[in-house]
């Protein structure tokens, strides 16, 4: 008793950091935001919910989250688990080198497909130098240059959160396996994978979190012709000064968030009775 109220009183400085300083004010912004009311902002919703335009930006946003997720979920676990299994000295450098984008700013690194993607970028001289296009095609402000910052926006964090969870994983299963005659293969995919699906749920259910209210990166790379709702978020509240808007378009993206994170816990729960 004596260690559960310690505990308890430990956490009660960051929980109620977190109730004052997160919570009661999202929740404000969201049901009651200045000068307008609640039925506004429901009202705004309707209309989101109805409208083309929007209903549109809301694919778009969902789409690309998960095309981002998937591609760095297929990317990131084989990477992942030639980590956790190596057995070289220069594993951990290895690591260190695939989450060290990680300490890097977004806005650097999405400068830096600004860089690669633009007219006079890398790839479309590569390609005019090979003689493929006549000139440099446009890759910027397109769908495929979201999907290219975003993932390398959140690859590391794939990385990383399905590192920790294959390394859970006693590679002992992996030999018993190979030694009743189960090839690498179907090693990996009938005992790695599915004893650590709970981890690849939590990193896929990030990564599309993180998709889907990332900001920067959709605005460098889409412009105004790719908008997602974090740019139409943006919009309504620095631009427009449309609160109403920008509160529906929060409410929107936040039940979007809850929705996955929700369906994520289901799958892994499953898994782990299976």
């Amino acid at each position: 008793m004596t260690t559960r109220k310690t505990a308890l009183l430990l956490l009660l400085p960051g929980l109620a950091f977190l109730l004052v300083g997160f919570l009661v004010p999202s929740l404000a912004m969201l049901v009651a935001p200045p000068g307008v009311g609640t039925g506004e902002v429901v009202a705004r919703v309707g209309q989101m919910l109805t409208d083309p335009y929007d209903l549109r930006i809301i694919g778009r946003t969902v789409g690309l989250g998960l095309i981002v997720t998937v591609v760095c979920i297929v990317l990131g676990f084989p990477i992942a688990y030639l980590l956790a299994r190596s057995t070289s000295r220069w594993s951990s450098v290895l690591l260190a080198l695939a989450i060290f984008p990680l300490l890097l700013s977004n806005v650097v690194r999405t400068f830096g497909w600004l860089v690669v993607l633009g007219s006079q970028g890398a790839i479309g001289k590569l390609l005019v130098g090979l003689g493929l296009v006549d000139r440099a095609p446009q890759l910027l402000y397109t769908e495929l240059a979201i999907v290219l910052g975003l993932t390398q926006l959140f690859l590391p964090l794939a990385i990383i959160s399905c590192y920790s969870a294959v390394a859970q994983v006693d590679a002992g299963l992996d030999d018993a396996a190979r030694g009743l005659g189960a090839s690498r293969s179907r090693t990996f995919w009938g005992i790695v994978v599915p004893l650590s699906s709970p981890g690849i749920v939590v990193a896929a259910t990030l990564v599309f979190a993180g998709s889907v209210t990332a900001y920067t990166t959709p605005y460098l790379l889409g412009g105004s012709s790719q908008r997602m709702l974090s740019t139409q978020l943006f919009s309504y509240s620095s631009v427009t000064i449309d609160w109403a808007g920008a509160s529906a378009t929060a409410l929107v993206m936040t039940v979007l968030v809850f929705v996955v994170s929700g369906l994520a816990s289901l799958v892994a729960r499953k898994g782990a009775t299976q």
